[in-house]
């Protein structure tokens, strides 16, 4: 069981887990330029913290990954369960019809998520060091060949070998983020999902139009249910729960923590 939850550590949550390094500043910093204030900041790190908690542990951890095919999850595998369970044709086709939309939404996460969170990990070259920042798309493109080509040895090596580093960078940004929030302590308060309902209330137009990057918190979910098959729902649900999820909320607010002290200065990159 833990040999499979730490093997999904490092396929699994790769995608939702890199969402840190680009999700809070989005939602700060994207065309709808929220304000830097108490009520704003708290909102969205309560909305990231419910959304997570809805999307990723009850809709999927809790409810969806139960919907299982003979021990296979993904979209294609709901459609063939469900399929099966169709009297009428007419209803057969519709279903076949959400099925196939459902897998392009999938490939098409498939193709944008590797890019963007390559890239937005290499760019803290150019924090750290700003010379470097003519290296960063060359270095992107061979990370991202090399990803691809290594993939070919099947998900058990793949875990063996991305597991400790995936489990090393959730344990460091967890890290950092109970550092910034020792800090800043009163950020914690943002657990309560008042902040969040708070936020529609005060600024309503830019709360709605900042769902559109709080979304990002949560892209990657639907991995937990497509690599069903490969480790299981139990080991996926056990290092969601005890491990990433964890790690990610301390990290939001860390961030969160780190803008109530540093304001705009902390915008350009507080994952960094």
């Amino acid at each position: 069981m833990l040999k499979l939850a730490f093997g999904a550590i490092g396929i699994v949550f790769g995608d939702i887990g890199t969402s840190p390094l680009y999700a809070f500043r989005e939602t700060f910093a994207g065309h709808h330029k929220l304000a830097l204030d108490s009520a704003h900041i708290m909102g969205v790190i309560s909305l990231m913290f419910w959304s997570m908690m809805i999307v990723v542990t009850v809709k999927y951890v809790i409810i969806i990954m139960r919907a299982d095919n003979k021990g296979e999850g993904g979209s294609l595998a709901l459609l063939a369960l469900v399929s099966g369970k169709t009297k009428t044709r007419r209803w057969s086709k519709g279903i076949i019809l959400l099925g196939v939309f459902a897998t392009a939404l999938f490939y098409g996460d498939s193709m944008i998520t590797p890019a963007v969170s390559v890239l937005s990990a290499v760019e803290g070259l150019a924090v750290a060091a700003p010379s470097f920042a003519g290296l960063v798309l060359p270095i992107v493109i061979a990370i991202l060949i090399a990803l691809f080509w290594v993939q070919k040895s099947g998900t058990a090596r793949i875990g063996m070998v991305f597991g400790p580093i995936m489990l090393v960078y959730f344990s460091v940004i967890a890290v950092l983020g109970i550092l910034s929030i020792i800090q800043t302590p009163g950020v914690l308060w943002a657990f309560s999902p008042h902040y969040a309902v708070e936020f529609f209330l005060i600024d309503p137009t830019r709360a709605f139009l900042a769902l559109g990057s709080v979304v990002l918190a949560v892209t990657g979910a639907e991995a937990l249910y497509a690599d069903m098959g490969h480790f299981g729902r139990r080991p996926i649900g056990i290092s969601w729960l005890f491990f990433v999820l964890p790690a990610l909320i301390l990290n939001y607010m860390g961030q969160g923590a780190l803008l109530f002290r540093d304001g705009q200065a902390a915008l350009v990159s507080p994952f960094y």
